[in-house]
């Protein structure tokens, strides 16, 4: 597989190699079909941006054209640990027994890892260990995912006027969950940076 730029702004990629990586079947990609793109520069920085399949290219070397944003609107990753992002979202906090009563909450932030978790005052969940967070994430496409995420407590601390805030670690969450997770957060990180340049 290689790619290379043309005249028009587009990102030309080789078909020979269309693996799906969770099943290692060929993939068929069609025309629209909106994806995000993982790349490494000399420096071996990770960023990713968003793509769409814009059509085929015939020729000696079968060819796909994808779209090439510009290059502001690349997203920079970390490799050795999840991204971090301070987002609000509602979510659910549901014991692993029976230790308290379920309650709803917002989010501070979220990774693919783990989150923290606004907790008023007077919640009294400290000695617990591990529990399940619920939550509906929204992605671009409208698709909606819900997540139960088993928890592990990492610890509590203080905020304004007594209310705390629960970190938590997620738990052996599913490879779906991860790529659900990691899609979102990306997305969100899109939007935040296309808003900074439009200021």
């Amino acid at each position: 597989m290689y790619g290379c730029r043309n005249g028009n702004g587009l990102f030309l990629y080789g078909l020979s190699h269309r693996f799906d990586v969770e099943t290692g079947k060929i993939a068929f990609l069609m025309d629209g079909t909106q994806f995000n793109v993982t790349f490494s520069n000399e420096e071996q920085a990770v960023y990713v941006f968003d793509s769409e399949v814009l059509g085929k290219m015939k020729g000696r070397i079968p060819m796909m054209q994808l779209l090439l944003p510009k290059a502001e609107t690349f997203v920079k990753i970390q490799r050795r640990q999840f991204v971090r992002l301070d987002v609000t979202l509602d979510t659910a906090i549901h014991p692993e027994h029976s230790e308290f009563t379920p309650f709803r909450t917002l989010t501070e932030d979220i990774s693919a890892g783990g989150a923290s978790i606004r907790l008023l005052k007077g919640t009294a969940i400290q000695s617990v260990s591990q529990l399940y967070l619920w939550m509906a994430l929204t992605l671009k496409t409208g698709e909606i995912h819900y997540l139960r995420l088993k928890s592990k407590v990492i610890r509590v601390t203080e905020k304004e006027h007594g209310n705390m805030l629960l970190h938590v670690q997620f738990l052996e969450p599913s490879n779906n969950d991860i790529q659900t997770l990691m899609r979102f957060i990306f997305e969100k990180q899109v939007d935040i940076k296309k808003k900074a340049l439009h200021v």
